[in-house]
């Protein structure tokens, strides 16, 4: 397998195609996806220049799994939020800490499963989603929480967020975060 200190190496070529120098087999950027999701490391290259491009082949699959799949990731306020840091002094600091947000929130997610999947144990299925509702909706407001003090600390001179805004996303989130369960409740029921 060919690799880049450990790193598996994708070359991507003029005409869009990409190459999997470890396999060596084209893939495709669903392919990627996969070996994101599957933890394998490779870095992307332009095969004629030899730059890494990377991030660019990555940014391209969020693009591409946000438009196809109609549940998006990223929510609006969100995608205008980092949009006004691009060439703001907070620039440097979002990626850091965009980074520590993703490491603390996957490091919750696997509490979080187990309590949920404690809670569906001990709830008949179908009879009472109340208490993983609960655990959910507590779990986004101390996110939400967490992520407006940390970019209060960043930047002092920030105007925290209006309540009542802040308040009506935090509900839609909710909101939707519940119709999500009921939606998987649905399936399990008809299973």
């Amino acid at each position: 397998m060919a690799k880049n200190e450990g790193q598996i190496v994708i070359k991507k070529y003029a005409n869009r195609r990409l190459y999997n120098t470890g396999t060596s087999t084209y893939v495709t950027l669903e392919d990627l996806a996969e070996m994101v999701k599957k933890g394998e490391d490779f870095t992307v290259q332009d095969a004629k220049s030899g730059d890494d491009i990377t991030h660019s082949v990555l940014t391209q699959i969020i693009f591409e799994q946000e438009s196809k799949t109609g549940n998006t990731l990223l929510p609006i306020s969100f995608l205008r939020q980092l949009i006004t840091y691009y060439g703001d002094q907070m620039q440097m600091v979002v990626p850091s800490f965009l980074e520590h947000s993703m490491r603390a929130f996957s490091e919750q997610q696997a509490q979080m499963r187990e309590q949920v999947n404690r809670a569906f144990g001990e709830t008949p299925l179908g009879k009472n989603l109340q208490l993983p509702m609960q655990m959910v909706e507590d779990q986004v407001r101390r996110n939400t929480e967490l992520f407006q003090q940390a970019m209060q600390m960043f930047s002092p001179f920030m105007k925290p967020p209006a309540a009542k805004e802040s308040r009506k996303a935090e509900a839609k989130d909710i909101d939707e975060l519940k119709e999500q369960l009921r939606a998987l409740q649905n399936k399990l029921d008809n299973l």
